[in-house]
């Protein structure tokens, strides 16, 4: 984040400084304040700490200098979300975020109360605002990694627009070969959906990495809690 580095100059302290503060190494400092950079939400929250900001306030920095110019716009929750309006029409979302760690109590509580939230949030700019429930996922595994452009690998970060799954029971050919957050009975998985069988009621699940131990396979749609398309990601 090239926020990071405006910050830590206007408080005159050295890379070196902010990573003694943080708890991190200098190559994680200098790593961090990089476009993009791909930060631990624990790490992240340090460095907002550090320098008396919120994380949204962070992003809000980050994509626009010092944030003067969407002072005026008021922010807003829906859905467990909080918009910052920007220019352009685009928005910073302040998502609800689930922890690979956090799978197995996300799937607990959302058996119990659909209200609850989740203890973290992590920032996306997206350049227009749906009608759904947004949450972001942090992907346990590499099952989706093939090192092309659509790549998910390995704790990557990212943001599902919700959809009720019984779209998936409709023919419509802007659903197939999408990524897909799955929330399952016993598991969340990340996998690209490549058609519906109405004769047995499941999804086609597909993996990106073809290594033989994954395989791609038929999931019940009787089995499935939520459906996230992935529409942002952070490596």
């Amino acid at each position: 984040m090239y926020i990071i580095k405006q910050l830590r100059r206007k408080k005159n302290i050295s890379q070196t400084d902010l990573a003694r503060e943080i708890g991190v190494s200098l190559r994680t400092i200098q790593l961090y304040e990089k476009k993009d950079a791909n930060i631990p939400i624990k790490n992240l929250t340090r460095i907002a700490d550090y320098f008396e900001l919120t994380i949204a306030e962070l992003y809000l920095h980050e994509v626009n200098d010092m944030g003067e110019s969407y002072i005026r716009k008021q922010p807003f929750t829906k859905y467990g979300s909080v918009f910052y309006p920007l220019d352009h029409g685009k928005y910073l979302i302040m998502a609800p975020l689930v922890l690979m760690e956090q799978y197995s109590g996300y799937l607990e509580k959302l058996k119990t109360d659909t209200s609850k939230k989740t203890p973290f949030q992590i920032g996306f700019v997206i350049d227009f605002l749906e009608d759904q429930r947004y949450t972001a996922f942090e992907i346990a595994g590499d099952s989706m990694n093939d090192l092309g452009f659509e790549a998910i690998p390995n704790k990557a970060i990212v943001l599902g627009l919700g959809l009720e799954k019984e779209t998936f029971t409709k023919d419509m050919d802007d659903l197939w070969y999408k990524s897909y957050v799955l929330v399952c009975q016993d598991r969340i998985i990340c996998k690209q959906v490549v058609g519906y069988n109405n004769n047995n009621g499941t999804i086609k699940c597909h993996n990106l990495n073809t290594s033989p131990e994954y395989k791609d396979f038929e999931l019940s749609l009787n089995d499935v809690l939520q459906v996230f398309k992935v529409i942002k990601k952070q490596l």
